[in-house]
């Protein structure tokens, strides 16, 4: 059966007025992951935190969590999940299919025409397909050497996303894109330069669905297509203060044993496009472990020695402060395929925000998050929901 069902229904924040249960001065940070139509988990998430009173002072995110960082960081904090869920129904085709057993193959089957149909007609308020579809070997502008024209979300950015607030420093907001000629990652960053619809959409434009994007006489490409997380530039580039990060990915690195090809492919992708967190952070980690001996070394040797070039550049190498960092990772389920990236379906995406949203709940409720304890310059990860549910095979069995 077809319906048309809403996304779940804002909450007025001054109904639940909650506490924030973030440390004092603890600066607070939302990394967002690229994903597609996976992003809806994001903005789940971001509820979560809303309820818990937490808003952050810095967004990074790369291609969809560039769009979610930007809904967020630029809207005041009591409107930005009426944005998300607006930017959601925008994005979201209306169709239910009723199900009593949701895993199983008719389920696989209705996202993979639900994921042909918005590949073939396009998702209003973000991308039309170009007709004629170019060929390969059919030379064009380089802003339409795409299957897909992105037009749309530069209107719909435009239209929820409030880019002079942005530009105030409100919320600091980072987001990463790749120069198309030199291969360089870049991230835009409204501490250092003024932020526009163009750099969003440039952290977005995944080859060759999408097209590139100019920025100041440079074409830009989807961030992803070198790293996928912003995690490693937030912890570059933080102030030297506590920190509490909220990590939330669309891809997660570990999966089950593909039984079909549809598996491998969706295995490959995930393989591709999860972020790279754990080697980050334990490099992070021992740099930091590194910078405070090299702090404490600089008490003990000689006067004379204090002023050496070579300590100034080791104590000047990373901020101090703890980090906490909260991981919060979209996991697959037994009815997704290769296309989940690309699979607009309302319900679908109703299914990732209250999955980001649960996750996100359950993981700031755990006693491990709230009665957290860290050392000095010390950097420690949680991933707390991935014990909430247990992954499934495309068959509906726990893998």
């Amino acid at each position: 059966m077809l319906s048309a069902t809403p996304l779940p229904t804002v909450q007025d924040p001054a109904m639940n007025a909650p506490q924030s249960d973030r440390p004092a001065n603890a600066q607070c940070v939302l990394v967002l992951q690229g994903g597609g139509a996976l992003g809806a988990y994001q903005a789940g998430v971001y509820e979560a935190l809303s309820e818990h009173g937490l808003e952050p002072d810095w967004v990074a995110g790369i291609s969809i969590g560039a769009v979610n960082a930007a809904i967020i960081a630029g809207n005041a904090p009591q409107d930005r999940v009426a944005a998300l869920r607006r930017f959601w129904e925008l994005s979201s085709r209306e169709l239910q299919y009723r199900l009593d057993e949701p895993i199983g193959f008719a389920r696989r089957t209705f996202n993979e025409i639900s994921a042909l149909y918005a590949a073939s007609v396009g998702i209003p308020g973000f991308f039309n397909p170009r007709f004629p579809m170019p060929l390969p070997e059919w030379p064009a502008e380089l802003g339409q050497l795409s299957f897909y024209d992105t037009t749309p979300l530069r209107n719909t950015l435009l239209d929820l996303v409030d880019f002079d607030r942005i530009n105030r420093g409100v919320t600091r907001f980072s987001v990463g894109a790749v120069n198309m000629l030199t291969g360089n990652f870049a991230y835009f960053d409204n501490t250092r330069r003024k932020i526009g619809p163009e750099h969003v959409m440039a952290s977005g434009a995944l080859p060759p669905g999408f097209p590139p994007v100019e920025i100041d006489g440079e074409w830009y490409w989807d961030g992803g297509l070198v790293s996928n997380t912003p995690l490693q530039y937030v912890l570059d580039n933080r102030s030297s203060c506590e920190m509490t990060a909220f990590q939330v990915d669309l891809f997660s690195s570990r999966g089950i044993v593909p039984r079909t090809l549809a598996d491998v492919d969706q295995r490959v992708k995930d393989i591709r496009y999860s972020s790279r967190t754990r080697l980050g952070t334990d490099l992070s980690r021992k740099m930091q472990q590194m910078c405070a001996a090299a702090r404490r070394l600089s008490h003990k040797i000689p006067e004379e020695l204090r002023d050496d070039p070579d300590l100034a550049a080791l104590l000047d190498h990373h901020a101090e402060g703890a980090v906490a960092i909260m991981h919060l990772i979209n996991r697959p389920r037994g009815y997704e395929t290769n296309s989940k990236d690309y699979e607009f379906s309302r319900m679908t995406v109703e299914e990732h925000w209250a999955a980001g949203h649960a996750d996100a709940l359950y993981s700031l409720d755990h006693p491990e998050w709230t009665n957290r304890a860290l050392e000095p310059d010390e950097i420690v990860t949680f991933d707390l929901a991935g014990d909430r549910l247990a992954p499934t095979a495309s068959n509906g069995e726990k893998a």
